[in-house]
């Protein structure tokens, strides 16, 4: 049967992932693969459901658009620097050495040295929609795992410009680039031409995100019709996407930089709650389409060539990036996570063989093969995935979920999220002083060793609202966050914020970055976790340089003083670099004029106090200039 609608195909996709998905779960499989499976069982290669794909997958490919649209509002310039290694050291390093592995291999199998670049640079890249859900069905979108990951599949995503640019420039022996690589409104244009175009495509996004969307979106807003800001942002996304596809470059890498320009807007977190629920359900239809895409005839026609090479290309690149975790130093456990994760093919390699093929940098049959075994890697990748949680991180982790306990009958003092060393030093403050408090901590191995010595710790993610809410946080007066995951933290403070307007949240931060993002959270209070020890070590200092108990204790607290107004009142310009690096140097000048004040005024009543002492001239004294 041939679907002659797009409606019909539509109610084929759908109706075969709700039915395939919750069985894929059910089975452990993931939804992922259960997407592909579904796709894979409609398609034109073995049921032949729903006819040829080709519409539903341009389709389709917007869910990847609107899925880098999200990623690209999350990139802060703040996050990009703190990601610097795992973006520019760990990604860079990633595809080079994949490109040039697989490129190796290619020239053994006998491709043209020209073709085996192009070949190695575009199966280098791994497929973003796959590799984050993945993460997150397994709980590893945060921590150490998912940043790796992200950060690579970051830096593959900037990629794509350089290489839509360098990929034309190898044509193979004897072929003849044709003179319109991009295609569609630079046909005409020459080489050059399309790529200034593109470049200024690039710059016109950015340039109008940063300075027109903002007004823009306050006409909207200012109209309180939240429909038709729901319209609006996909406007945006559909806009963006469709200049990138005028002139050549991926739609989805167009929607990143777009989002990236809007991270920093106020209107950052409307834009997520309207355009996340569009995410999902396209993702999925993206998967299936993907699924319903595999060529069976021509896996069938070659499947020793095509099974081996889809297998042999995840094996090269899962034991490239593990070796590369390793030089950067991540542990075997998660660089071999890391390493599995990105192993397959990315959705970016289906635009970048058209292209090459256009440009006659690969034959037809070359890119039918090449096209086949990365849908093949990104089909098997969940199922990898599935296999390497049962067979090594189940085996490497061992221990199993400790025994919820019941929480206590009355209503708590305090709940303090998260109990490691800095947590613990708190909590034994206050149950010193016999308020009543409710610990929570999410690490199964903490919880095993504390629980030895008599701690009575609820295990359980904080920041779930109905873990809070069993916990007592509606009748709570103090929250103390104190868990080890910066973006959970922050997480936590903003929905604790929303939803238990009653507690006084007390939060750990790792750094003054983070300390100024809990308290736009809504923290009430805000504790670097080493400022107070770094603090009482310089005032030792001090001491030991000859200073006075009394001078050293005061320099401190005028010190602490002076740094807690300053942390408030740059708060509201800490994402303006600038003006925030400006106000820093200024604000440092000015305390160290105070500092200085009140060291002479000190040393002054001290000296005055030896006049009147004589006993006080026999003691040493050494003074810092």
């Amino acid at each position: 049967m041939h679907a002659d609608t797009l409606l019909i195909q539509a109610l084929v996709y759908l109706t075969a992932g709700v039915v395939s998905v919750p069985i894929a779960k059910r089975l452990g499989l993931g939804s992922v693969l259960g997407y592909l499976i579904a796709g894979a069982l409609v398609g034109p290669y073995l049921l032949n459901l729903v006819g040829e794909a080709g519409d539903v997958m341009r389709f389709a490919e917007f869910g990847v658009v609107i899925l880098l649209f999200l990623i690209g509002l999350e990139v802060r310039p703040a996050l990009l620097w703190e990601m610097r290694t795992s973006i520019f050291g760990l990604g860079l390093a990633q595809l080079l050495g994949s490109a040039l592995a697989i490129g190796a291999v290619a020239v053994m199998l006998g491709a043209d040295p020209r073709v085996a670049i192009a070949v190695g640079l575009i199966l280098a890249l791994s497929s973003t929609a796959i590799v984050l859900q993945n993460l997150e069905e397994k709980g590893l979108r945060q921590g150490p795992v998912g940043q790796g990951a992200f950060g690579v599949l970051l830096f593959q995503d900037l990629a794509v410009i350089p290489l839509f640019a360098l990929l034309p420039l190898l044509p193979a022996s004897g072929a003849v680039a044709p003179e319109g690589g991009h295609g569609g409104v630079l046909s005409g244009l020459p080489q050059w031409g399309q790529v200034l175009a593109s470049l200024g495509a690039v710059a016109g996004v950015v340039v109008g995100g940063r300075y027109l969307t903002r007004p823009i979106f306050r006409f909207i807003a200012a109209a309180r019709l939240r429909e038709i800001f729901t319209a609006s942002a996909l406007l945006l996304v559909v806009a963006v996407a469709a200049l990138m596809e005028m002139v050549g470059l991926s739609p989805a890498l167009g929607a990143f930089l777009a989002g990236v320009v809007l991270a920093e807007s106020e209107f950052r977190r409307e834009l997520e709650t309207d355009i996340e629920p569009f995410r999902g359900l396209l993702l999925g239809l993206f998967f299936i389409t993907v699924g319903a895409g595999l060529n069976f005839g021509l896996i069938a026609a070659r499947p020793v060539l095509i099974v081996s090479m889809a297998v042999g290309l995840m094996v090269v690149k899962a034991l490239v990036m593990w070796g590369v975790g390793l030089v950067f130093r991540r542990n075997r456990r998660d660089a071999a996570t890391i390493a599995v994760a990105l192993a397959q093919g990315g959705e970016f390699a289906f635009v970048l063989l058209g292209f090459v093929q256009s440009a006659r940098v690969m034959s037809a049959p070359e890119v039918g093969i090449a096209t086949a075994v990365v849908a093949l890697s990104m089909a098997l990748t969940p199922l990898a995935f599935v296999l390497y949680e049962r067979l090594v991180l189940n085996r490497a982790t061992p221990l199993s979920e400790p025994e919820r306990l019941a929480f206590d009958t009355g209503d708590p003092d305090v709940i303090v999220a998260g109990f490691g060393r800095f947590g613990q030093i708190a909590t034994r403050l206050l149950t010193a002083h016999e308020f009543k408090v409710v610990l929570l901590d999410s690490s199964i191995e903490q919880i095993d060793v504390i629980r030895k010595f008599g701690w009575r710790v609820h295990y359980g993610d904080a920041t779930r609202l109905d873990l809070l809410r069993a916990a007592g946080a509606g009748k709570a007066k103090l929250l103390l966050v104190a868990i080890d995951d910066k973006d959970k933290a922050v997480e936590l403070v903003r929905a604790a914020t929303e939803y238990f307007p009653n507690l006084t949240i007390l939060a750990r931060a790792f750094d003054r970055r983070h300390a100024y993002e809990l308290i736009r959270a809504g923290g009430d209070g805000v504790e670097r976790e080493t400022f107070e020890g770094a603090l009482a070590f310089g005032r030792k200092a001090l001491v030991q340089l000859g200073l006075s108990e009394r001078r050293a204790a005061k320099a401190a607290s005028v010190f602490r003083e002076k740094d807690l107004e300053l942390l408030k009142q740059l708060a509201p310009i800490a994402d303006e670099d600038e003006r925030y690096t400006m106000a820093v140097r200024d604000s440092r000048e000015t305390m160290e004029k105070l500092l200085r004040a009140e060291m002479r005024r000190l040393r002054k009543e001290e000296d005055q106090e030896a006049d009147n002492d004589p006993a006080a001239e026999s003691r040493p004294r050494l003074e810092a200039g």
